[in-house]
């Protein structure tokens, strides 16, 4: 068994959020099993990365089971791959709604389920994050985004439902709720009109989303918890 301290597992670690949470997480001294459909292999032996579509069966399972063999323990699963398909509803397809919830929901349930599982072997408690939006709690008639709220908004009540279950064992559940956050994702002609979308009219930081989620991997006292960081939107506009 290994002496690693800390081990995390971040989904969509190839760039963008994922990427500094994977950077965030090493400075706090957690190795990392750092995960996305494809991701480069990294010079430091505290990262193990592992490609593979976390939406498809059975990647879940294979990225906690990396993290056990090669670091011996599994503490933290961060559930940030996402992906994000604004249009208006009747014109979702079949191929929209699989790919969304492939990712959205099939990813969170997979991991999660294989993560916590082998959290409960070394018996001394864990955590897990989860990426989410307010526009689950703040529909915008700008931005209609039904599957994203479908997925999402399962992600925040399932959230809350382990946070419950799993209490008494020691294993935190908690969500970050984001507002639009400038990564690489957002072309530079849309930022105008996406700062415009949040009462601080500006778009959110990737170091800001870090922020909150190692606060919250630090807050031990902190379960259940939807943290919003959107610049003001889920309150109103």
């Amino acid at each position: 068994m290994s002496t690693t301290p800390h081990v995390v597992v971040i989904t969509g670690a190839s760039q963008g959020i994922g990427e500094a949470l994977v950077a965030g997480y090493r400075k706090l001294g957690y190795a990392v099993v750092a995960n996305s459909r494809t991701i480069d292999a990294s010079d430091d032996p505290m990262v193990l990365t592992v490609p593979g579509d976390i939406g498809q069966p059975g990647v879940g399972r294979k990225l906690i089971d990396a993290a056990v063999e090669r670091f011996g323990r599994v503490d933290t699963i961060v559930n940030n791959a996402g992906i994000f398909v604004a249009k208006p509803f009747t014109e979702y397809t079949d191929d929209d709604y699989d790919a969304v919830t492939g990712v959205n929901q099939r990813g969170f349930f997979e991991l999660t389920r294989a993560g916590i599982a082998a959290i409960e072997l070394h018996g001394g408690g864990g955590h897990v994050v989860t990426i989410s939006t307010s526009l689950v709690d703040h529909a915008n008639s700008q931005v209609p985004s039904v599957l994203a709220s479908l997925t999402k908004g399962g992600l925040n009540a399932a959230t809350k439902a382990l946070a419950i279950e799993y209490a008494s064992r020691g294993i935190r559940a908690n969500a970050v709720a984001l507002g639009t956050i400038r990564t690489p994702m957002h072309t530079l002609e849309t930022h105008d009109f996406l700062a415009a979308l949040h009462p601080l009219g500006r778009m959110g930081d990737i170091d800001e989303v870090v922020d909150a989620v190692l606060y919250l991997e630090q807050a031990g006292f902190v379960t259940g918890e939807i943290l919003h960081v959107d610049g003001g939107q889920s309150a109103g506009h």
